[in-house]
């Protein structure tokens, strides 16, 4: 499949902060150097759950994508997260980023104040009619408390700027649902079903596991993609306890991300309250599913 404008192995990038929490925006950019250059990772998302949008002031996130941007623009697509739960704020982050140089945006579905669906595709509309980069629609009702119904994905599909879901929604069927009958690229936004998207027909992924295991995650794909499903199951099956151990550990993938990042000696730095620190036994744990992990495939 072509490349397309959010790349297909796109990974969920982590915010590097100083150890006085500052953006330490020269260890984003290697840290996307990094990604890119030995993570097989041709897309990069800043800004999104995983890179703490949350606690990041709009001034940083416009910094950060810039960074990212000037690192590794030129050989991987590069993605911003302008999502809120109020659409004028939405606009103003999604006007930002395409003046930044991002080459599309992830919008989330407002959270907290729990939209209805009409209001849901009001939203997405405006900020797409607001810009004119490629949009990719966040499903993530376990965060946001509004999932994305299909019918509302089928009217949205219609619009020219919005191409791509990122499907945190754990319903195969909606995703099936919607893939016959639009041409939205899917995008698997949960590590554990990267595998079972792509056989119904996604055309990639946004991993939070990329972040420590690009190579292994991209592996799955490109076996696939070469016709070896028996190989990209044994692959998937294979990575399924780092993910389980980073996903459900008790602790959100940022946290755990970062812990395995800095036990890596890669850029990461600490997390932003109100996330606390992997302790040291969570991140010993971590690490020794890592290492088996990576020496096993």
């Amino acid at each position: 499949m072509p490349l397309g404008p959010f790349g297909r192995t796109a990974v969920a990038m982590i915010t590097p902060f100083g150890a006085d929490g500052a953006l330490d925006l020269d260890g984003a950019q290697r840290l996307a150097t990094h990604l890119v250059d030995r993570g097989g990772c041709d897309g990069i998302v800043v800004s999104g759950t995983t890179g703490e949008s949350p606690t990041t002031s709009d001034a940083e996130k416009e910094a950060l994508l810039r960074a990212v941007v000037a690192a590794v623009g030129d050989r991987a697509r590069v993605t911003a997260g302008v999502g809120s739960n109020d659409t004028r704020h939405t606009v103003e982050l999604a006007r930002a980023a395409e003046r930044a140089g991002a080459h599309g945006l992830l919008v989330v579905t407002p959270y907290y104040n729990r939209p209805p669906q009409d209001a849901v595709a009001e939203h997405f509309r405006t900020v797409a009619d607001a810009v004119g980069l490629p949009v990719m629609l966040y499903d993530v009702p376990a965060r946001t408390g509004t999932e994305l119904a299909a019918d509302t994905l089928l009217r949205l599909a219609e619009h020219p700027r919005i191409t791509a879901v990122k499907d945190s929604a754990y319903d195969l069927s909606k995703a099936a649902k919607v893939m016959a009958a639009t041409d939205l690229a899917y995008f698997s936004g949960c590590d554990e079903l990267n595998l079972p998207l792509l056989a119904i027909g996604a055309a990639g992924y946004v991993s939070v596991v990329a972040n420590v295991a690009g190579p292994q995650v991209r592996s799955v794909l490109d076996a696939y993609d070469a016709g070896d499903t028996g190989e990209a199951a044994r692959r998937h099956l294979a990575l399924a306890p780092l993910v389980e151990r980073m996903m459900s550990a008790g602790a959100p993938g940022t946290v755990t991300s970062k812990a395995l990042l800095g036990a890596l000696g890669l850029p990461a730095g600490p997390v932003r309250a109100p996330l606390l620190p992997a302790d040291g036994e969570l991140t010993d744990g971590l690490r020794v599913v890592y290492d088996k992990v990576a020496g096993g495939l």
